[in-house]
């Protein structure tokens, strides 16, 4: 670590300070409100491994000198030093700039301006945007739009008082501000210096910028991190610059305003991902295919469908869904491709799931296929590790594998009980732990998508094998929703009632001999196919529940119908339940058994 001092154009000294080797890609991290350089500690050391990691304190903050009045702190100063710093310390090459929060702003000043021209390969920016972009979005009055304008402004008051005579010195001095931020954000006290000098940015920059915007734009890669926590800038106005800047990917993340601080290692992978991928396309500004690493978990503004304040995306997202070689799980795949996602279709029948690739291919998206028995732990940790290395970390991951198993208590076979809780039960937890373990590392939120039942609510003496092993996982689901919610990661447990899928070719019927099978499946088959609800309908079911993620999403009318039930009147359903007659047919108002794995 070496420490220097550049002077500004109006004569300053700002406060430099350089880690890592000066011959790798030189990222220039830029501070916010009310921090200084040692905001980017952590992620400097992280990063300083294989860059050349700068920071400094912005004028009037920390070790640097402050101007003499309020003008002192004006943007275009302000992207004066930033030159200065980045010809100070790569004067032979352009720079990756990371920044946040006022260092973000500052820095989409300076970006979309000429100060930087020709000195920029790269841009990441957390929870700062241009004010001109932000003034352009506060005058949005479309419906859609309205409601967004709304909630930032209401996120926006602590500007309104920044900017006030004399109140805000007082409440920094009197240590209010600060100890205010320690408990609501859990960062350190800030000094009391910067919080004071800080206020000018405020006071001096919002009037000007905020009453005459501009369009400013900017043809440099943009990375744009937005925090679904973050309690000041919206997900929405963090992400409002897709239309001045053609080249920007979007990457939500959970955590707050301070993430820097909180998640540094997330926020050091994304920095990196995107310097080498900007690194290897060159410093034209063009972006293209070399951002691929950073674009494949980033979201293009651009795509449809779905909050964009949540983690999931479709557009170059990548879904793993099991049991997609028939059924729910094949049209699941479909969808998802539909939609612009990568899909890793697995499935325990090689010849299923490559069919089911082969559909995706034909229909222009794109998919590979596994096989696996999610019954096989080990199975599943190995595919989970071939997924993670082949195609990156999955935002969705759908666990949809699972059997049949009809007929009475008594007549159903350990050997019976034991395969159905294997793969019904203990298949979605295989992928739960290792897939999940997957999304909570990465650090940048997903969903999980667990196939339980409408039999997971409804007793049923016809199926007392089955309905155990779905109301397994769909308590496990609402567990483990509690436990990843602080991840940023969500978790739906989707229960059908009848659907026409092949399950009905391949249930067992316990204590029934082979011509009786055949009989009873045949049966059930034509019964689902009558109630002709399609596994296509099920599919965007799933879709819109990931969307807004629903922690439970029953579908077909009798499993509405049937949750309605076991909420007022679960009496009733288990007098139903007894009228069964012990036939091991399935019951009026089962869960439709997803398909075969």
């Amino acid at each position: 670590m070496s420490h220097s001092a550049v002077t500004s154009s109006d004569g300053l000294r700002l406060a430099v300070e350089e880690r890592g080797d000066p011959s790798r890609p030189t990222v220039v991290a830029v501070h916010g409100y009310p921090d200084d350089r040692h905001v980017w500690d952590g992620v400097a050391e992280l990063l300083a491994a294989d860059h050349h990691v700068v920071t400094y304190d912005v004028r009037g903050h920390g070790d640097s000198e402050a101007p003499a009045g309020p003008a002192g702190y004006d943007l275009e100063l302000l992207g004066a030093d930033l030159r200065a710093v980045c010809d100070a310390v790569s004067p032979g090459e352009p720079v990756h700039l990371l920044a946040h929060d006022w260092g973000a702003i500052q820095t989409w000043h300076a970006v979309t301006g000429t100060v930087l021209a020709g000195r920029v390969a790269s841009f990441t920016s957390i929870s700062g945007p241009c004010l001109d972009h932000v003034a352009l979005f506060l005058r949005r009055r479309s419906p859609r739009d309205l409601r967004a304008v709304l909630k930032q402004a209401a996120h926006s008051w602590y500007t309104l008082f920044f900017r006030l005579p004399v109140v805000p010195e007082l409440a920094v001095r009197s240590g209010f501000l600060g100890g205010l931020l320690t408990r609501r954000e859990r960062i350190p006290r800030p000094a009391v210096r910067d919080a004071v000098n800080g206020l000018e940015l405020y006071r001096h920059n919002l009037p000007r910028r905020l009453g005459r915007p501009k369009p400013r734009r900017t043809d440099v890669p943009v990375q744009v991190l937005a925090p679904r926590g973050d309690a000041y800038v919206t997900p929405a106005l963090a992400t409002s610059a897709a239309e001045f800047a053609p080249d920007l990917r979007v990457r939500y993340l959970p955590g707050g305003h301070w993430v820097v601080r909180q998640r540094p290692e997330v926020i050091a992978r994304c920095t990196a991902e995107m310097v080498a991928g900007a690194t290897a396309t060159g410093t034209t500004g063009e972006g293209g295919p070399a951002l691929a690493r950073a674009r494949s978990r980033g979201t293009a503004l651009v795509a449809s469908g779905g909050r964009r304040d949540r983690a999931v995306r479709w557009d170059g997202g990548l879904a793993v869904v099991t049991g997609a070689g028939s059924g729910i799980g094949r049209a699941t795949a479909l969808a998802f491709a539909a939609r612009g996602s990568r899909v890793v279709v697995a499935d325990l029948s090689a010849d299923g799931a490559a069919e089911t690739v082969a559909q995706v291919e034909r229909a222009g998206g794109r998919a590979v296929a596994h096989t696996v028995d999610v019954a096989d732990d080990t199975a599943v940790a190995e595919l989970a590790g071939r997924v993670a290395a082949e195609h990156g970390v999955p935002d969705v991951v759908v666990n949809n594998a699972g059997i049949a198993v009809a007929g009475p208590f008594a007549e159903t076979t350990l050997a019976e009980w034991q395969r159905i809780v294997d793969v019904n039960l203990w298949g979605v937890v295989h992928c739960c732990r290792h897939f999940g373990a997957l999304l909570t590392e990465h650090g940048e939120g997903g969903h999980i998508v667990n196939t339980a039942s409408a039999a997971a609510f409804l007793p049923s003496r016809a199926l007392p094998a089955y309905a155990t092993t779905k109301a397994a996982v769909l308590m496990l689901s609402e567990c483990l929703r509690a436990e990843l919610a602080d991840a940023g990661v969500g978790v739906t447990a989707l229960c059908p009632g009848f659907v026409d899928t092949p399950i009905t070719a391949h249930t067992r019927f316990a204590g029934t001999g082979d011509d009786e099978q055949d009989a009873r499946r045949h049966a059930a088959g034509a019964a689902y196919a009558r109630r002709g609800y399609t596994p296509e309908r099920v599919a965007r079911r799933l879709v819109r529940a990931v969307e807004g993620d629903l922690p439970l999403a029953p579908v077909t009318a009798e499993a509405h119908a049937g949750l309605l039930a076991s909420r007022l009147a679960p009496g009733l359903l288990r007098a139903v339940a007894r009228v069964d007659g012990g036939t091991g047919r399935p019951s009026p108002t089962p869960a439709r058994e997803e398909h075969r794995r």
